[in-house]
């Protein structure tokens, strides 16, 4: 099983970004799809997540109403719409396939089964 994380890259404060993330190996229609961040020096964070056929979301308040996490299983892709990019939003970003006994909304490392190879998003000021 792979997640291959893309889209990431260098962008002004209040600008936009589109994360993708494409699973290989498996379909993941059964499982809840997160994003994660981990910015230099602090620990990994739950960014969002995305039911499994797509009709619900849930966001950390630090990106609520900035960013949008949408899914298309006939790709097995999740993505990552970012806007309105904040300098404290630069970090690596990750994908993740959450456990499918996992409660909703799982917000939890250990929630997760599989973890993509993360994306630098870098935003300047």
């Amino acid at each position: 099983v792979q997640l291959q994380a893309s889209g990431g890259g260098l962008v002004q404060a209040g600008g936009s970004l589109r994360l993708s993330c494409a699973a290989n190996g498996r379909t993941f229609s059964r499982n809840v799809m997160g994003w994660f961040r981990q910015a230099p020096g602090k620990e990994r964070e739950f960014v969002a997540v995305v039911s499994r056929i797509g009709g619900i979301t849930y966001y950390a308040d630090s990106v609520k109403g900035r960013f949008t996490i949408s899914r298309d299983n006939a790709k097995n892709t999740v993505y990552l719409q970012m806007s309105s990019l904040k300098p404290e939003d630069t970090a690596v970003y990750y994908c993740a396939v959450a456990r499918e006994e996992s409660m909703w909304a799982p917000r939890r490392e250990y929630e997760y089964q599989y973890w993509g190879v993360g994306t630098q998003v870098t935003v300047s000021s």
